[in-house]
């Protein structure tokens, strides 16, 4: 069967849907091309943030679980996400950035050869970018064409997911046997894997870590990270290959954007595998993506009631000019 071929998403929860939207669009220059709700929980947004046209694996989505707790970060969570930017010289633009805006973060450092700053957001979400300088292996997104962040500088993609575990040898034995991946670098107590063709796209970076208490989902960490399929096929296929290991797994899931296959590999760490299609440009025009409250077509005669549940929330940006901050 085929390798994953590489990140497809992550998914974190958010304290304030409008404040990670703001965060989001005039920060980091990220475009909403999807305002819904969790399919399975539909008193709650899922907000999708992408690349320019949503292609698969520059996505990062949010949950607003109402009166959810803050969460504790610790050992066994998915620890961080990153974001990829075209090359060295991005990082000194997003430095100034965050300095005048007051984003908190570590500075440019050097991880496994590849320059990135870490930093966070108002609600202690780790995030990352990675430099993709000299980076070979899965292509990167189109940045978004009108957003406020120079295209020589803009975000273009999901780069390397972190995961935190006191089970490091279990862990690793499933990414290698289960998914296929292959440890290709250690720095200290970071171990790196890659899947696929590879790069930045495609990378898992695993922290063995006892020392620190187990982490406690909520808003401020990451509920699950997605990995690349091709198609239904493929995840029949991956549902087979689960379940001949053992391991717990959801069947099919029709998320209409895309199908989808979960699976708890760690404690506290939920894996899904998704497929590139069909994607979010079939159901809104390209010029007004995540403007209106999108909803599938099986949720469309529940729409009255889904609108009275969930909170307006303004993400009009078509009638708007952003100019390029250049500083």
């Amino acid at each position: 069967m085929n390798e994953l071929k590489g990140l497809h998403h992550v998914t974190a929860i958010t304290s304030s849907a409008e404040k990670i939207y703001e965060f989001f669009t005039y920060t980091l220059g990220l475009r909403l091309v999807k305002k819904t709700v969790n399919q399975d929980d539909i008193k709650t947004y899922h907000l999708y943030f992408t690349d320019d046209v949503g292609s698969p694996g520059t996505d990062m989505t949010f949950f607003d679980f109402p009166g959810i707790p803050k969460g504790v970060h610790g050992t066994n969570e998915i620890s961080k996400t990153s974001f990829r930017v075209p090359n060295d010289k991005a990082l000194d633009y997003w430095i100034k950035r965050f300095d005048r805006l007051g984003v908190k973060h570590t500075g440019i450092k050097e991880q496994f050869g590849k320059k990135t700053i870490s930093f966070v957001d108002f609600d202690n979400q780790a995030y990352q970018l990675i430099s993709d300088e000299f980076n070979e292996g899965v292509a990167s997104g189109t940045p978004w064409q009108k957003g406020p962040i120079p295209l020589e500088y803009a975000i273009t993609g999901l780069g390397p997911i972190f995961v935190r575990t006191s089970y490091f040898d279990y862990f690793k034995e499933v990414l290698e046997k289960v998914f296929f991946m292959r440890e290709i670098a250690q720095e200290d107590s970071f171990h790196l894997f890659e899947m696929g063709e590879g790069g930045n796209g495609a990378q898992v970076v695993v922290e063995y870590n006892t020392v620190l208490p187990q982490a406690r989902q909520g808003f401020g960490t990451v509920h699950h990270t997605a990995f690349r399929v091709d198609d239904r096929a493929e995840l029949d296929d991956w549902q087979k290959r689960l379940q001949g290991f053992n391991l717990p797994n959801s069947g099919y899931v029709e998320r209409y954007y895309f199908g989808s296959l979960y699976t708890n590999v760690a404690p506290s760490i939920l894996f899904e595998l998704a497929t590139d299609g069909p994607g979010f440009m079939g159901d809104e025009p390209y010029e007004t993506l995540g403007e209106k409250l999108s909803l599938p077509p099986f949720f469309e005669e529940k729409r009255e009631e889904i609108e009275s549940l969930v909170r307006p929330i303004d993400t009009v940006r078509s009638t708007k000019t952003f100019e390029k901050e250049y500083e």
